[in-house]
């Protein structure tokens, strides 16, 4: 087939229209474009056509990914009945033939493994909470809205993180931050509307692997990937100037570049083309950004102090929480932090200690410092991992050490602001933490729920590919937490 005719018969209806006829496009960007200072100033990636689908009761979303599944039991769930059962077996009737990881299913048993910490209740809400490992977060909870009953498919880590960010397990698919810079465009026109941080995570945890798939943006245009910002050297690589290259030298190169891909996506219509201008475009004008966005001198001794020692070191939590703030007061849309070290199957109380040590005073911070900034009624924070853990111990038992397997069957998570409900509880589990009894939340129905929350239908919100109008909550029906919402 001749490759030309084969590109017009492929061409996508968008690129018809701006191909054809008197090229009415081209003439109104042409004029749009005359001055072409102004032109660059205001190629901010707008929302696509009718979104959002009502108003938004969120501007932005700060997403922390506790990868490696915080242990519920240890954390949120309080279940004072189980110091009763300590090392007797899980009742049959409670595991109701559950499927079972490889590293438990041959145990000879499954002892019950109470959670050594203490509980108590904060806050005018009454929450109870590990106040032994989350006391900052205990100064919070009036402001939260705790989901005990979240469930999801998946039962080893890899898929079950791919499940949690892009509302399936099979690789390939759109992260839920690509959703978002995709369908509700950028606030700021010298930063990405999507960024991610990976922060280090304390020595002698057991870290999952991480993949950028997790950020990706599968088979949305890859301008709507995540930007990762490093911890260490530049945050962005390759993006300061060569020695001896001017900013003027930069400009009129990449002047030129534009001229040449301009020609080709007229000729090929392809849209990575104009993904690559487009990038091009966005890292000039983060040379001048992205230092201004990490110079924390503007920042109060007080701020600083509430977000704890760290806050200075990039590459830390700490630092990358106060990021995550600076972002969303600049218009970001999205920022999601990737915390790994949460999976813990033996030694779990060190290593759960270790890793609230290292989150949890500036997740707490954040929270704070939104609200009293007036930004938290806009800014929609989720805390939460891919699946939960079990309630007998895996391995080796005694009232100071334990370890738990993976438990998809329920786990918890929280959100705040934008446009959720403080101080509630949502979805009960049974006196094991093994079975939801009340308000079973899947995963796609959190997704739908973030969603709503951004003005955004999910069931409205589709892409075509592969001949599916492709959506993040999938094919099954799933519903919106209302009850959630202020």
């Amino acid at each position: 087939m001749n490759p030309f005719l084969e590109n017009q018969m492929l061409q996508t209806r968008r690129q018809f229209f701006g191909n054809q006829g008197l090229r009415l496009g081209s003439l109104a960007l042409g004029l749009i474009m005359a001055d072409s200072k102004k032109s660059r100033a205001q190629q901010v990636h707008m929302p696509i056509a009718g979104l959002p689908h009502h108003k938004p009761t969120a501007k932005s979303i700060i997403y922390f990914h506790m990868n490696g599944a915080p242990s519920q039991i240890d954390l949120w769930d309080y279940k004072p009945i189980l110091k009763d059962f300590f090392n007797k077996d899980l009742p049959p009737s409670v595991q109701g033939g559950q499927r079972l990881s490889t590293m438990t299913s041959g145990q000879a048993r499954f002892p019950v493994a109470p959670s050594k910490f203490n509980f108590t209740q904060e806050g005018k809400c009454g929450r109870w909470i590990n106040s032994d490992l989350l006391p900052y977060t205990s100064r919070i909870v009036d402001d939260i809205a705790v989901i005990k009953s979240v469930f999801t498919n998946a039962i080893n880590h890899d898929p079950a993180c791919t499940f949690v960010m892009t509302g399936s397990e099979v690789p390939g698919k759109p992260s839920i931050g690509s959703w978002l810079a995709y369908g509700l465009g950028s606030e700021n026109n010298n930063l990405p509307s999507f960024v991610v941080f990976t922060p280090r995570f304390p020595e002698g945890s057991n870290g999952q692997a991480l993949f950028t798939r997790m950020w990706s943006s599968g088979f949305l245009p890859t301008r709507f990937n995540g930007v990762a910002l490093r911890g260490t050297g530049d945050p962005v690589l390759y993006l300061r100037n060569p020695e001896g290259v001017s900013s003027d030298d930069r400009r009129t190169m990449l002047d030129t570049m534009q001229k040449l891909n301009q020609r080709e996506l007229q000729q090929l219509g392809d849209p990575e083309i104009q993904t690559r201008i487009s990038q091009y475009e966005m890292a000039f004008r983060m040379q001048s950004s992205v230092p201004e966005l990490t110079d924390l001198s503007s920042e109060s001794k007080r701020t600083l102090e509430m977000y704890g020692p760290n806050v200075t070191t990039p590459g830390t939590f700490t630092h990358s929480a106060i990021m995550a703030r600076r972002l969303v007061e600049r218009g970001v849309r999205v920022v999601q932090l990737f915390h790994r070290g949460w999976d813990q199957h033996s030694a779990l109380p060190s290593q759960l200690g270790n890793q609230c040590k290292d989150t949890e005073q500036a997740t707490a911070a954040l929270v704070m410092d939104l609200k009293q900034r007036g930004l938290l009624n806009e800014t929609l924070v989720v805390w939460g991992g891919e699946f939960g853990r079990t309630v007998y111990s895996q391995g080796t038992l005694t009232k100071e050490n334990y370890g738990r397997d993976h438990h998809p069957r329920n786990f918890c998570m929280w959100m705040a602001g934008g446009g959720t409900k403080p101080g509630i509880s949502y979805g009960e589990t049974d006196d094991f933490s093994y079975n939801i009894t009340k308000n079973p939340v899947h995963i796609n129905d959190l997704n739908a729920t973030i969603l709503h929350c951004m003005g955004i239908d999910h069931e409205q919100f589709t892409y075509k590919f592969q001949g599916l109008d492709q959506r993040l909550t999938g094919v099954e029906p799933q519903n919106v937490i209302k009850d959630l919402l202020a």
